[in-house]
């Protein structure tokens, strides 16, 4: 018997019977030998397969597909995988020679295959051709279609083996898969980060170009990724569909709603390896973490000034382009963060919602409740790089670590002064404006700083907070304390830099300096004496005042100065041992 390969129709070979070969072959060599027709040439019963009994030459090709796979195929010498066609295993293929030969003309994107190109090709064009029958939503994909029907059908067709589990994608089960098996094929060549999906490896890459090819239609900003476009859009429709049941709050994202639902269970599933604290998102812990790493990752390209956060780095563009998009319905002011409009609105409504545990003192916003309450437990997490002192917030770190560098970025425009704070600059134009807005409504006397009128109203109560733990002395602010603590630890952390003599506070150094520069601003308006100290000047002025504001309990003699007083004070001790 002869058999000879012949690539013929069935209809051309009447007298003859089709059998099917059972041959192995090299597939790359002979890469058409399964689907022709072998013919046997003697007038013999022919030997049909078991399986079908296909008999039609355009059957064979895909009978041979269906059931002599498994015995013959398209073999990949690279990985061993088995393509069912020759054009199957050559776009296989181009996944290991990286090879893309098919071109997008309009923004010069390439692909593996023709499908894929035409496919991208819609992304330009908005062209969705596939229609769901059920809600008329239209798809640019049949498999987009098809995976969208099974939100109508709850079809879940996609079956973890490992936990049973089911999945309506199987690129969702996929991503699923690589949680019990921890596998991260897909590495960035940049970074070096690896990835359970090549999806999740594009959306990375975008970090690094900086690609952003999802527009808002509304306002024109950019994203690296469709959800994250469709989150956005929520912040100009105002749509909030995700509902928490126990307090019916709404929000935007399932996430967002997730991380909402921790704040009613106490749940914080996140953990900080460095300080053992908690937190109720990655997110969080992630920013967190940065404050023992130092990292700055986000960059300010006006001024190169360097951020931890994104939102931050958001914030600060707005002290360059002074944006201030959070209005005041009731006084019209603006804010240029949300928070800030928030603190501001209480001080129209006298909400407080957050009250303390401890002391029952409320707080209109729960940030202020949360600084408050390190008063009580002592907690400062936020640590100064230089000298290792701890915070209770991170604005108060960034304001000390002004002392080692000795930035003051507020400058007073009347007197060209720097100052390190905002608050301080406030404080110092009232110098110049005479400003006294908080009132004692016990003596009616004014003050330029709340921290005044409250040091000053212990006056009136006789109220000293603050005990030194070494003599049980007591204080009424806690600056006159820490000088005390020097008379006892003779700690004189200020020093001349001309004689090198030490003081304990800065205002004896500043007081001292004047002595070895003979400067007096302080004139008297009276008689022009000046003076080295606006102490000094003051002294002075109730000579002309005949103001005695120091009187002696003793015999009730007034003087005009508090150390006339003491040397008074001294002579009625002095009579009093004479007598004893």
């Amino acid at each position: 018997m002869a058999i000879m390969e012949e690539n013929v129709s069935i209809e051309d070979k009447t007298d003859t019977k089709p059998i099917l070969c059972d041959g192995i072959v090299s597939a790359l060599s002979e890469p058409n030998h399964c689907a022709k027709i072998l013919f046997d040439t003697n007038d013999v019963k022919p030997d049909i397969c078991k399986i079908s009994s296909t008999s039609q030459s355009f059957k064979v090709k895909s009978h041979t597909k269906d059931h002599h796979n498994n015995q013959k195929g398209f073999f990949c010498k690279i990985c061993d995988k088995n393509c069912s066609t020759s054009s199957g295993l050559k776009i296989h293929l181009r996944k290991h020679t990286g090879e893309k030969p098919f071109h997008c003309l309009i923004c010069e994107k390439s692909f593996a295959t023709s499908f894929v190109l035409k496919k991208h090709i819609r992304t330009h064009t908005g062209e969705k051709p596939f229609h769901c029958e059920v809600c008329s939503k239209n798809f640019s994909t049949r498999s987009g279609l098809k995976e969208h029907h099974r939100t109508h059908t709850g079809e879940r067709p996609y079956h973890c083996d490992v936990c049973g589990k089911n999945f309506s994608h199987h690129y969702t089960l996929k991503v699923h898969l690589s949680s019990h098996s921890g596998e991260k094929l897909f590495q960035c060549n940049l970074c070096g980060k690896r990835f359970s999906t090549n999806s999740k490896l594009k959306m990375h890459i975008r970090i690094h170009t900086g690609e952003k090819p999802y527009s808002c239609s509304l306002c024109g900003h950019g994203f690296s990724t469709n959800s994250k476009l469709k989150v956005h859009v929520r912040i100009h429709t105002g749509e909030k569909p995700f509902q928490c049941e126990i307090c019916g709050r709404n929000v935007s994202t399932n996430s967002e709603l997730k991380k909402h639902a921790r704040i009613h269970t106490g749940e914080k599933p996140f953990h900080c390896e460095v300080c053992s604290k908690n937190f109720l998102s990655s997110s969080e812990l992630k920013v967190h973490t940065r404050t023992h790493t130092g990292e700055k990752p986000f960059h300010c390209e006006i001024c190169s000034k360097d951020v931890s956060t994104s939102s931050g780095l958001r914030e600060h563009m707005k002290t360059h382009t002074g944006e201030k998009p959070f209005h005041c319905d009731v006084c019209g002011k603006s804010f240029s963060q949300r928070f800030k409009l928030k603190l501001h609105s209480a001080t129209h409504t006298g909400e407080k919602f957050f009250p303390c545990s401890v002391c029952d003192r409320k707080f209109s916003t729960n940030f202020d409740l949360k600084m408050h309450t390190r008063i009580h437990t002592g907690e400062k997490p936020f640590c100064c790089e230089v000298c290792g002192k701890g915070f209770s917030a991170r604005y108060k770190v960034k304001v000390h670590s002004r002392i080692h560098t000795g930035e003051k970025p507020f400058h007073c425009e009347i007197c060209g002064k720097n100052v390190s704070t905002s608050s301080e600059l406030k404080v110092h134009i009232r110098r110049h404006t005479g400003e006294k807005p908080f009132h004692c409504d016990i003596c009616g006397k004014d003050f330029s700083i709340s921290s005044e009128l409250k040091v000053h109203k212990r006056t009136h109560s006789g109220e000293k907070p603050f005990i030194c733990e070494i003599c049980t002395k007591s204080f009424s602010t806690s600056c006159g304390l820490k000088v005390h603590i020097r008379t006892h630890t003779g700690e004189r952390p200020f020093h001349c830099d001309i004689c090198s003599k030490g003081f304990s506070l800065c205002s004896y150094l500043k007081k001292h300096v004047k002595t070895h520069t003979g400067e007096k601003p302080f004139h008297c308006d009276i008689c022009g004496k000046k003076f080295s100290s606006n102490i000094g000047l003051k002294g002075h002025a109730r000579l002309h005042s005949g103001e005695k504001p120091f009187y002696c309990d003793t015999c009730d003699k007034r003087f005009s100065y508090y150390n006339s007083l003491q040397i008074h004070m001294k002579r009625h001790r002095n009579v009093i041992n004479n007598t004893s």
